[in-house]
């Protein structure tokens, strides 16, 4: 059973009367959410299984993931059949509390998968995680088949060289036996019972962590290495030469500019947005709309390899940031209220962007995605 430290968090909210209903409520018998596990699947899902403390928190941070068709809370890793919640939070059957992902390999791969799940918890803790300890807490990566196992071992070894980390890490990977879903009451958790699960979460040490190890910048780069995908970020310092204050405020800074008060939102050309730090390829005209919030607006991105988005807390409010990959600049935020068939909404600064004309990229070495101006593509 979770144990929560209320304390300040839950004065300065007024909730002391709840006190006795965050933790998680214990279950007899399993049952399972028919808004979650007895969905048909639509083919060409795969599906990854991941451990790493309150399965509460590992599904509502992955689920947001574009890709991500649903996050399942569930158990496994024990001998126990059909476990309930009691029979798994007493420690003594084995299991984990886990979260099944499935995702569409053509929008998000494994690989990122596992790069957006080492972020959610401290995996050089074996023995439990944050305010929730036990086995039952241990963070795992349930592999599916040979391919998974092999890019789980590659990623864990690459986290471990990072230089994030100066304990060694503790999480294990094994393969998937049996995962059985939780009971109703814990899918979407944090959906159903937003309040309890803010007010567990700020009170579990979890993303004071995070914020603690991953808000700083990558310790691997220096000024002149260059990143995966090819594209430098320049010095701090040549970046305050080169950048207006606006720029800089919002790129370094996570800065926002005036709504209809600045160079895109009203851009109608044809042409794609790149990193004004980096120079990245993030959108493109073909997918901007307007939004009626003034800032420029998308209902996608240009290459999916090159954004990365990352939960904002602030305020109890859980937005979720995008940045580019490379340059690390921040750009705005990703929301779901976009056109479809996407539905998203990629609500971006025109201060993190520069315009590139259709007739220019090819000049400026973009004129390898000249091709989705093409007719045949629309």
């Amino acid at each position: 059973m979770k144990k929560i430290l209320l304390g300040i968090g839950l004065v300065a909210l007024g909730l002391s009367v709840m006190a006795g209903l965050v933790s998680k409520p214990g279950g007899s018998k399993p049952s399972v959410g028919a808004d979650k596990d007895s969905v048909n699947l639509p083919a060409g899902l795969m599906t990854g299984t991941f451990a790493g403390g309150c399965f509460w928190c590992i599904e509502s941070d992955l689920e947001y993931l574009p890709g991500v068709h649903s996050a399942v809370s569930g158990y496994t890793g024990g001998h126990l059949p059909n476990p309930t919640y009691g029979q798994v939070s007493s420690g003594n059957t084995g299991h984990v509390e886990a979260v099944q992902i499935h995702f569409d390999p053509e929008v998000i791969s494994y690989d990122r998968l596992l790069d957006a799940y080492w972020r959610l918890f401290d995996p050089t803790d074996g023995s439990g995680s944050f305010s929730d300890r036990g086995e039952q807490y241990r963070p795992v990566i349930f592999y599916h088949d040979e391919p998974q196992r092999g890019m789980a071992e590659r990623s864990r070894e690459r986290l471990a060289a990072s230089g994030y980390f100066d304990k060694p890490l503790q999480t294990d990977i094994l393969p998937l036996t049996m995962f059985y879903p939780a009971e109703s009451y814990h899918q979407d958790y944090y959906r159903k019972n937003p309040l309890r699960y803010k007010v567990y979460r700020a009170n579990s040490g979890r993303d004071q962590f995070l914020d603690r190890t991953w808000g700083d910048p990558d310790p691997r780069s220096t000024d002149t290495e260059k990143p995966a995908g090819g594209y430098v970020k320049p010095s701090d310092k040549a970046l305050r030469e080169t950048l207006t204050p606006l720029q800089y405020q919002v790129t370094q800074r996570d800065g926002t500019e005036r709504p209809f008060d600045n160079a895109y939102w009203d851009e109608e050309r044809e042409g794609i947005y790149v990193d004004i730090v980096s120079g990245e390829p993030l959108f493109s005209s073909r997918d901007k709309f307007d939004s009626g919030t003034g800032w420029p607006s998308f209902s996608r991105v240009l290459k999916p390899e090159q954004i990365v988005e990352k939960r904002d807390r602030t305020l109890f409010l859980f937005r979720t940031e995008v940045r580019s990959r490379d340059g690390d600049s921040h750009l705005g935020h990703l929301f779901d209220d976009g056109p479809q068939p996407s539905g998203l909404r990629y609500c971006i600064n025109s201060a993190s962007l520069r315009f590139v004309p259709r007739g220019q990229m090819e000049v400026e070495g973009y004129g390898d995605l000249s091709m989705v101006f093409k007719p045949s593509l629309e």
